[in-house]
């Protein structure tokens, strides 16, 4: 399986090679203001998708962070859950004193 993924990765990037080695040509992007700029055409598509990327990444830090907040706080309690229950199945363990036993017993 790992050397299927790698041939599939390998193929792909020599399709995208193939591509950025026929797009060469300059193109010319116009910006606001009246202002430009001329770049090949993989270079601006390149960067476009960078920037996408890194958007794309930036949008979903707040709600990354959030779900690592919330997941340090469920192991928290989680352990404290756990130390209760491990509290419990030790006392409950333990025989009984024979003083409380009399007690319950009414003697």
């Amino acid at each position: 399986m790992k050397i299927i993924f790698r041939l599939f990765a390998i193929g792909l990037f020599l399709v995208f090679f193939g591509f950025a080695l026929k797009n060469t040509d300059e193109v010319v992007l116009h910006l606001f203001w009246n202002t430009s700029a001329k770049a090949p055409l993989i270079l601006l598509l390149l960067a476009f998708f960078i920037a996408g990327a890194v958007l794309g990444v930036l949008a979903m830090t707040s709600t990354v962070l959030r779900y690592r907040q919330t997941l340090t706080r469920q192991k928290k309690e989680t352990e404290q859950q756990r130390k209760a229950a491990e509290t419990i199945a030790r006392v409950r363990a333990q025989p009984p004193m024979p003083d409380a036993v009399m007690e319950q017993i009414g003697l």
